[in-house]
């Protein structure tokens, strides 16, 4: 029985975005395993999951790989919501204010979200630099992060 759960846990945790416990433990049971929190907890540890930094859900330890893109898209308008203060364009370049120490956890979710448009994120503690491709890009992804941190309110 606990070989089978915790294949269901990896299972899980492989396609969903699972943030704690009370998240993984009704996924659990919408496949037939009841468990307490005291056993979850075991069952975590025993795994090797741990937390990604980017967005707080559950990975195996020394995972590398990064959430799936959908899943990755919806942690940035999470993302945008939460932390996103202002953002000013010029030519390719898009600079984003957040609240201190928010700028990192922004420019992951930036990072991981692969937009075509984006060649990479500098994040310091309350700001983020933001490299496009070109010019016409930089309003576009713009306008699209604008877009995405409204529709997540």
């Amino acid at each position: 029985m606990k070989a089978r759960r915790h294949s269901a846990i990896r299972e899980v945790v492989d396609h969903e975005v699972v943030r704690n416990q009370d998240q993984l433990r009704r996924h659990l049971a919408t496949r037939g395993f009841v468990v307490t929190q005291a056993t979850l907890s075991r069952d975590i540890k025993e795994i090797g999951l741990v937390k990604r930094a980017a967005d707080g859900a559950y990975q195996p330890i020394g995972s590398d790989a990064t959430p799936p893109q959908a899943a990755a898209r919806a942690t940035l308008g999470r993302a945008l919501t939460g932390y996103l203060q202002g953002l000013d364009v010029s030519e390719q370049l898009l600079i984003l204010r957040t609240g201190p120490g928010q700028a990192p956890l922004l420019a992951i979710a930036i990072d991981r979200a692969r937009l075509d448009e984006v060649l990479g994120t500098i994040a310091g503690d309350d700001t983020i630099l933001v490299i496009c491709r070109r010019p016409r890009a930089a309003r576009a992804v713009a306008a699209r992060l604008e877009s995405l941190g409204r529709t997540r309110v």
